[in-house]
C-alpha cells in the first residue's frame, strides 16, 4: 500500500470527507483528491499535519511501518461535546421556564443562565481537547443547534423588561400584539441568519 492509498484509507476510517480533511490540514478538497489519486504528493509540512489528524506516525504514512510506541492516543470526537452542551442548554431553558411558572422570580433567569454557561463551557473546553479533524464540523453544528436556545432567554428578558417590566424567561403576550409578534420575528430572523451563515461556511 502506497502513501495515496494510506491517506484514503485513514480518511475513510475517520469518517471524513475530502473537504473535511482538507479543512483540517489547510488545503482544498482538490488537493486531497490529488493526494489520494497519486497525482501529487503532500509536502513535508502537510505530512506532519496528516499524521496529527490521523493520530499515526509520519513513518507510518510514508513507509507503512507500525506506529511508534508513543503515538498519540485517540481523542474524543468533538460532536460528543456538542451533544452534551446542547442537552445542558436545553435543560437550562426548561428549568428557567419551570421555576418562573412556580415562583415568578428573577432566580429563574439566573438558574437558566448558569446551566447555559455550563453548557457552553463544556463545549468550549471539550472541543479544545477533542479530535482535531472533528472540530470544524462540530463548531458549525453547535451554533446551528444552540443559537435557538442561547438567544431565547436574553431576547425574552429584553422584550419583557421593555414591554412589561417583568423579567420573565419567555415572552409574555401583551397589548399591543404587534410587539409580541415583533419578538418572534426578530428571534426567528436572527437564528435563521446564524444557521445560514454556518451553512455558507460549510461550502
Amino acid at each position: 500500500m502506497n502513501l495515496s492509498a494510506r491517506i484514503q484509507r485513514l480518511r475513510k476510517e475517520k469518517g471524513l470527507s475530502q473537504e473535511e480533511l482538507g479543512e483540517a490540514v489547510g488545503v482544498s478538497r482538490q488537493a486531497v483528491s490529488k493526494w489520494e489519486s497519486g497525482q501529487s504528493m503532500p509536502d513535508p509540512d502537510h505530512i506532519v499535519l496528516l499524521s496529527q489528524c490521523f493520530h499515526v506516525s509520519t513513518d507510518y504514512l510514508l513507509k507503512g511501518t507500525e506506529d511508534f510506541p508513543g503515538a498519540k492516543k485517540e481523542r474524543t470526537d468533538a460532536h460528543v461535546f456538542v451533544i452534551v452542551a446542547t442537552v445542558l442548554n436545553f435543560i437550562g431553558l426548561m428549568i428557567a421556564v419551570a421555576i418562573w411558572y412556580e415562583t415568578q422570580t428573577v432566580i429563574a433567569l439566573i438558574v437558566g443562565v448558569v446551566f447555559m454557561a455550563l453548557g457552553c463551557m463544556v463545549y468550549g473546553v471539550g472541543a479544545m481537547e477533542s479530535e482535531e479533524s472533528s472540530k470544524s464540523q462540530a463548531k458549525r453544528k453547535f451554533w446551528t443547534l444552540n443559537i435557538w436556545l442561547l438567544s431565547f432567554l436574553p431576547l425574552s428578558f429584553c422584550y419583557n423588561i421593555f414591554m412589561t417590566g417583568i423579567p420573565s424567561p419567555y415572552p409574555i403576550v401583551v397589548s399591543p400584539i404587534p410587539g409580541y409578534l415583533l419578538f418572534w420575528g426578530v428571534y426567528i430572523m436572527m437564528c435563521c441568519g446564524v444557521v445560514s451563515l454556518q451553512k455558507e461556511k460549510r461550502k
